[in-house]
């Protein structure tokens, strides 16, 4: 819930050495924000450059009229820790996350900002450096390619059409923020944030933004170690942050899958054919629950009573599809009765 004193809008900033940006991201701030309804909360995240010193002057100068806080953390913690630290401390009915490196327009944040506050039925908006017919500057493609099959992987796992899981530019109403629990620590909150987003049933907006990207001379902090880590955090937000009844799904699905697998082909073809349905099982087991998986291989089983050779393959594809269209009006049905840990 909102605290006493509330602002339509707080604006978290998370602060790691970048004292080459600070100067020109509050000027910017100044021009799109500058109303007394509005507080930015910077978390200078242990920086050693000197970025603390103008933070404070700046902050000092109080020639502005939003609120301005200011919160120090003694050891470097990481952005996640740095933007879960502001958004404890925000006041604000929508909460904005803005990087302080200057690579996303503080011009583009106000277009999104507007674009919520007039619509009342938006909750939440990413914005995405791949929609954007804007100005864009980024030469660094394998960044650029992680990035793009981190957000198909998420689209994969979570049923989604997202083109930016990683863009650092977000707007959320309160009600979001308040039904989330932020836990990751590092760059991979973006996917910690997405994820939990979506399990919540709120529906993600994207909002193309220019790009301009910047090299690691120029003070770029996340790596392609950080790139290979976000894999990592797809697969645990996927496979293991998850209610009990959804654990017990993906073991279910995915043993019966892979038993179904274990019928095509021979030899390695076999154990091919085990491991890719092993996998589909556990995907289908996030989104469907043990009765209406049960219901998906019945189907599986009736269809492979169907034809010979390569007539029952078919007829198995064919019965799996209906099934799953049968196990969906299930789950659509059940969805919000006391029997929807089992649909």
């Amino acid at each position: 819930m909102r605290q006493e004193n509330s602002k339509i809008l707080s604006i978290v900033i998370p602060v790691f050495n970048e004292i080459n940006f600070l100067n020109k991201l509050f000027d910017q701030i100044k021009l799109h924000f500058n109303k007394d309804n509005i507080e930015i909360i910077v978390v200078d995240d242990g920086s050693t450059d000197g970025s603390s010193k103008v933070l404070y002057e700046l902050k000092e100068k109080k020639n502005y009229k939003y609120s301005f806080k200011l919160i120090r953390l003694d050891i470097n913690s990481g952005k996640g820790k740095a933007i879960q630290t502001g958004i404890k401390n925000s006041k604000g009915e929508y909460i904005l996350l803005q990087d302080a490196d200057l690579e996303l327009d503080t011009k583009d944040a106000k277009e999104m900002f507007d674009m919520i506050t007039t619509n009342k039925d938006i909750k939440c908006i990413f914005g995405s450096r791949y929609l954007s017919g804007k100005l864009k500057k980024n030469n660094y493609f394998f960044n650029n390619l992680v990035g793009k099959i981190n957000s198909l992987i998420f689209n994969i796992f979570f049923s989604q059409s997202l083109s930016d899981v990683h863009c650092g530019l977000k707007i959320l109403h309160r009600s979001v923020i308040d039904k989330i629990k932020l836990s990751v620590n590092d760059f991979g909150i973006e996917i910690d944030l997405a994820s939990q987003i979506v399990r919540n049933n709120f529906f993600i907006y994207e909002f193309g933004v220019s790009y301009f990207f910047r090299s690691k001379a120029q003070g770029k902090k996340i790596t392609w170690i950080d790139g290979l880590k976000s894999f990592y955090y797809l697969i645990k937000a996927r496979f293991f942050d998850n209610s009990a009844s959804t654990n017990l799904s993906i073991l279910y699905s995915s043993i019966y899958m892979a038993f179904v697998g274990s019928h095509f082909g021979m030899g390695l073809g076999n154990t091919l054919f085990i491991i890719i349905f092993f996998v589909l099982g556990s995907i289908l087991g996030i989104h469907f629950k043990i009765l209406t998986s049960t219901v998906i291989f019945l189907f599986i089983f009736i269809g492979s009573l169907f034809g010979k050779g390569n007539g029952t393959t078919l007829a198995v594809i064919l019965f799996f599809l209906l099934g799953i269209f049968v196990a969906k009006n299930l789950k659509k049905n059940f969805q919000n009765s006391k029997f929807n840990n089992y649909f």
